[in-house]
């Protein structure tokens, strides 16, 4: 998709970690960076609002001017009225890309993901990278993950681009697992089986791939069949990596719409810029 890389602002030093990282991006790119700051109704006075709102904007103003001043790169800024969630998420229909802060591991080793940014992740037509606070890495591998059960097609080519953009290598992950219930079998049998398809997912995985060497050869690319838990797995491959790339398939419940287990586990538990790329 063609359009800007809007990054999500608001003052905190994630949202300054993630303008930083969306400015070299877009410098990547070649288009322009625009910075969005969402303002809801204040419940406070409406004098008390307006210096609040006033300061803000004078915040946003300031970091775009830092911004054209060290990073070779159009930038906008913008603020506008209404729910951070729902301005992010209209934003994010003409963008070329979404980049939003998110808070440092806490006890857990987890993400802090607000409740903006997973109700943007579930939702927004582009591509969204999340960026914690002092986590850029500017050297390893782009990481992506592939499922070769769903089209990878949007997915690989962020990843290819992503890495050609870097002059990085690209390692692709495929993680399989035997079928549930193959625990019970024989251990002979458990052997025979697993090597007949890990056979068959290496084909399968060959042959998603060989059409993008082919198209970008000057993308260094290193495949890996991984056997055991997806989320588990991916996060950590990412150990080393700049940025990690995976599929984002929101799917829908009863109570709404949540991300798939693999995405869930990269936004929660991953160091290094997270790019979540919708797919079918």
């Amino acid at each position: 998709m063609t359009g800007p890389v809007v990054v999500g602002f608001d003052g905190s030093p994630e949202s300054v970690a993630a303008t930083a990282w969306a400015a070299r991006e877009a410098r990547r790119r070649d288009c322009p960076l625009e910075l969005l700051q969402a303002w809801p109704r204040p419940e406070r006075t409406a004098a008390d609002g307006d210096h609040a709102r006033q300061q803000s904007l004078e915040r946003l103003s300031a970091r775009a001017a830092e911004l054209r001043s060290t990073v070779e790169v159009t930038v906008a800024s913008s603020q506008v009225p209404g729910a951070p969630a729902e301005a992010l998420e209209a934003a994010a229909r003409t963008a070329a890309l979404l980049v939003l802060g998110s808070r440092g591991l806490g006890a857990v080793r987890g993400f802090l993901v607000g409740s903006v940014s997973q109700e943007v992740l579930r939702r927004a037509a582009c591509p969204v990278v999340l960026v914690r606070a002092g986590e850029d890495r500017p050297d390893g591998p782009v990481l992506v993950g592939v499922d070769l059960a769903h089209p990878m097609d949007d997915v690989l080519a962020f990843a290819f681009d992503a890495a050609a953009r870097r002059s990085a290598p690209l390692r692709v992950v495929h993680v399989w697992s035997p079928p549930v219930g193959s625990e019970y079998m024989a251990f002979e049998a458990i052997g025979s089986l697993s090597g007949e398809l890990s056979a068959a997912e290496r084909t399968g995985f060959t042959e998603l791939l060989e059409p993008w060497r082919a198209r970008c050869p000057g993308v260094a690319v290193t495949a890996d069949l991984v056997r055991g838990a997806p989320a588990v797995a991916l996060v950590d491959a990412a150990a080393d990596a700049r940025l990690l790339v995976v599929g984002r398939r929101a799917r829908r419940t009863l109570l709404g719409t949540h991300l798939g287990p693999v995405a869930h586990a990269a936004i929660h538990h991953v160091r290094t810029p997270v790019a979540l790329v919708p797919h079918a």
